[in-house]
């Protein structure tokens, strides 16, 4: 399994200010080849999801299925304009509280009342240690992504993984996803919020594994040591 410090994220370095989805969909699909992938399963969480949608609409070869957990179709795609603009505005005020001023509570949603606390508090020092170039940028870029058009085009199989409970992304915008996508399965997480992964990873990675494994062909009873 490989995971990436997008642009602006982790060790890498920051992206311009001009910096939109497509060229995070681009910078990704270098990392791909670089590393010298073959086919990957790419699973993406909310701005990663559509990330992921945009990596297929550029380079539809590369991914062999998709993931896409809390997803949009863009903010652009799958909200109203009003509420894109206010999310826009949040984000940008977010990001010149990081890092030392930000506390998760700032994002109205992002938790469900399920969280564990120290799960709560693992993601909150995760997200504290955003950066303010990198955290505008992708803001930007998701508020004018709109995604709706590559929906029907998409080929490989497709899992949405949705919390019943998720108020970033609510089951309205994953049941359209659903139908838009014509190779899609779509799984909901009873009782979680937008952080699936974080609050319940051991199911989350229990429809991962599903999911993948009847994508490669293998057996719920055959051990495969890659995971």
């Amino acid at each position: 399994m490989v995971a990436w410090d997008a642009p602006g994220c982790g060790e890498s370095s920051d992206p311009p200010d001009d910096f939109r989805l497509g060229d995070y969909a681009d910078s990704l699909a270098g990392l791909i080849n670089a590393l010298g992938l073959q086919r990957p399963h790419v699973l993406g969480h909310s701005f990663g999801a559509g990330l992921a949608l945009e990596l297929y609409r550029r380079h539809p070869k590369l991914p062999r299925s998709l993931v896409l957990a809390g997803a949009y179709a863009g903010w652009a795609g799958s909200l109203s304009g009003e509420e894109v603009e206010k999310r826009l505005r949040l984000a940008l005020e977010v990001a010149e509280l990081l890092p030392d001023r930000f506390v998760p509570q700032s994002i109205p949603g992002l938790f469900s009342d399920l969280i564990p606390p120290e799960r709560s508090q693992e993601l909150a020092a995760i997200m504290s240690e955003a950066r303010p170039v990198g955290t505008r940028v992708m803001a930007h870029a998701f508020a004018e992504a709109d995604l709706r058009d590559v929906l029907p085009q998409i080929q490989v199989p497709t899992l949405l993984l949705c919390g019943e409970a998720d108020e970033r992304s609510p089951l309205p915008v994953a049941h359209e996803l659903h139908a838009a996508i014509p190779t899609s399965r779509m799984v909901v997480l009873p009782g979680l919020g937008h952080e699936t992964y974080v609050e319940a990873p051991e199911r989350f990675n229990a429809e991962v594994r599903t999911f993948v494994r009847s994508v490669a062909g293998i057996s719920e009873n055959e051990r495969d040591l890659s995971w």
